[in-house]
């Protein structure tokens, strides 16, 4: 999701919200609080939540439903719920379906495991890093040199503590240890570079931005090596998670406030549910339903009508779907020239 301010469309006359930079700035204060709480646990608590929390996040119903699901079927929400949209990437859609069919289907049958597993990972890093690296670009205005050499330290960087706590169990002592230093001097590399690159942005505003996205990383790898694994991808997923939330809900906002144009802005509107809570409120109850329970009907109905019990057809078949869609369609979508861009403005 890049949001370059020289490119901005011009704002709508009916537009009420804009994304505020300062707001987008403040979530990054989740870096020092993490690191607060985990000073008092190691302080005061002795370990306490780092073994009591799960050693792997997605292990966490809990984590699932407020965190990367939501989000995920958020921008489900916003593309297949407007007629519009639809019409508009039909054929990225079907095109996409059908090359996850052909790469999750006939791949999985001579493509080891270990190796989607990379290139998932690499994917979802790579989204992760590129939207918040790309919200600040309108406010760093780095070159490009600067802004590239930043962004590949960074998703570098990032794609290795990934693999380190995902597939820590299957990991031998070296292995680890090379993942440590490789990150360890990408982290060095990536300091090194944003200070010389403190030069070239003339603004404070965009200095904030330069640094807090060199800690979203190095941050997230102190973590790693400290085995607070929750808190590792806490910081990352939280950041990501509420900036493309302030995209969708602005964007919703404005598109619908006046005029709601879909059903479900039409029910919220019978109801009087304002339009600002709707999208979150839809997409968190629509997270809980299929994280917690939507394996189980599945298996259920499978079982019931085929005699055949099949396991994760909504937490991965689904959702696993839902989230590559989503990586995809997020590079796109919100580029000049697309729709999405008529309901977002900026604001310092």
């Amino acid at each position: 999701m890049s949001a370059p301010v020289s490119s901005i469309q011009s704002i709508i006359v009916e537009q009420k919200l804009t994304v505020s930079f300062k707001f987008l700035l403040s979530l990054y204060a989740i870096i020092p609080l993490c690191l607060l709480v985990q000073l008092i646990d190691v302080s005061f608590l002795h370990d306490y939540l780092k073994n009591s929390l799960p050693s792997t996040p997605t292990h966490f119903l809990l984590f699932q439903i407020l965190f990367g699901t939501p989000h995920i079927l958020a921008s489900a929400i916003v593309l297949v719920g407007n007629a519009e949209y639809r019409k508009f990437y039909k054929r990225n859609i079907i095109g996409f379906t059908f090359l996850v069919a052909v790469v999750f289907g006939v791949g999985s049958l001579f493509i080891p495991y270990k190796v989607f597993y990379v290139l998932v990972a690499a994917w979802t890093v790579y989204h992760v890093i590129k939207q918040q690296h790309g919200v600040a670009r309108g406010v760093c205005r780095l070159p490009n040199w600067a802004y590239h050499l930043l962004l590949a330290l960074s998703i570098a960087a990032g794609l290795f503590i990934y693999i380190g706590i995902f597939l820590k169990n299957s990991l031998e002592a070296h292995e680890v240890a090379l993942i440590k230093l490789a990150v360890s001097s990408l982290c060095t590399c990536m300091i090194l570079t944003a200070i010389y690159c403190l030069r070239l942005i003339s603004t404070k505003m965009g200095q904030w931005f330069l640094w807090a996205n060199v800690l979203l990383v190095v941050s997230s790898f102190y973590f790693y090596v400290q085995q607070y694994y929750f808190l590792a991808i806490l910081v990352p997923r939280l950041v990501h998670d509420a900036t493309a939330y302030v995209f969708y809900v602005t964007h919703d906002f404005n598109r619908h406030h006046q005029r709601p144009q879909n059903f479900l802005y039409r029910y919220a509107t019978q109801f009087n549910i304002n339009i600002f809570l709707v999208l979150p409120l839809s997409s968190f109850a629509l997270a809980f339903v299929l994280q917690a329970y939507g394996d189980l009907w599945v298996s259920l109905i499978t079982q019931l009508f085929f005699g055949v019990e099949i396991h994760k057809v909504i937490t991965v078949g689904l959702l696993g779907y839902f989230a590559l869609l989503h990586y995809y369609t997020e590079a796109i979508t919100w580029k000049l020239g697309s729709p999405y861009r008529n309901y977002i403005g900026f604001s310092d």
